[in-house]
C-alpha cells in the first residue's frame, strides 16, 4: 500500500494533458488512481484553485469540465491551510528558499500528515520537517 502522499499541481494537470508524452500522462494516471483506491491521496484547496486555473488556462479545458474535475479531485482527502499554516510557510520560505507557494504545499503536506509530496517541480529527494520531496517522473521520458 502507498504512502500517504500530498499530490501538486503538476500530477494532476499531467492526468489530463493529452500533449504531454505519454508515459508522463499514464503515469500520472497511475498515481492518481493508486492513492485514490489505497485512500492516501491529499490535495489542499491551493492545488484545486491552481488546477482550476492551469486546466483552463493551459489545457483549454471548459470551465464547466475543470469545475466537474476539481469536484472529482476533492474526493480526495482535502487540506484546508490555516494562518499558523501561512506564517510556517513563510518561514519554510525565508530559511529554505522555496518559492512562497511550494512553502506551503510542503507545510500543508506536513500538516496534512504525509510522509511524500509528488511533484515535477520542487527539489527531488530532499526531504524537509519529514516530508520527502518525490519527482514521480523523473523516470519517464
Amino acid at each position: 500500500m502507498s504512502a500517504r502522499s500530498f499530490l501538486d499541481t503538476n500530477v494532476l494537470l499531467y492526468a489530463d494533458d493529452k500533449d504531454s508524452p505519454a508515459a508522463k500522462q499514464r503515469r500520472a494516471l497511475e498515481l492518481v488512481a493508486e492513492h485514490r483506491r489505497a485512500g492516501t491521496g491529499v490535495v489542499s484547496l491551493q492545488v484545486l484553485q491552481e488546477y482550476f486555473v492551469s486546466a483552463t488556462k493551459k489545457l483549454h479545458l471548459d470551465a464547466d469540465v475543470a469545475r466537474r474535475k476539481v469536484e472529482i479531485l476533492a474526493e480526495f482527502d482535502v487540506a484546508t491551510p490555516d494562518l499558523a499554516d501561512i506564517l510556517a510557510a513563510i518561514d519554510l520560505h525565508r530559511l529554505h528558499g522555496f518559492s512562497f507557494w511550494d512553502a506551503l504545499i510542503l507545510r500543508t503536506a506536513k500538516q496534512s500528515g504525509c510522509a511524500v509530496l509528488l511533484s515535477e517541480d520542487m527539489q527531488d529527494g530532499r526531504e524537509v520537517d519529514g516530508v520527502r520531496i518525490v519527482n514521480p517522473f523523473r523516470e519517464v521520458r
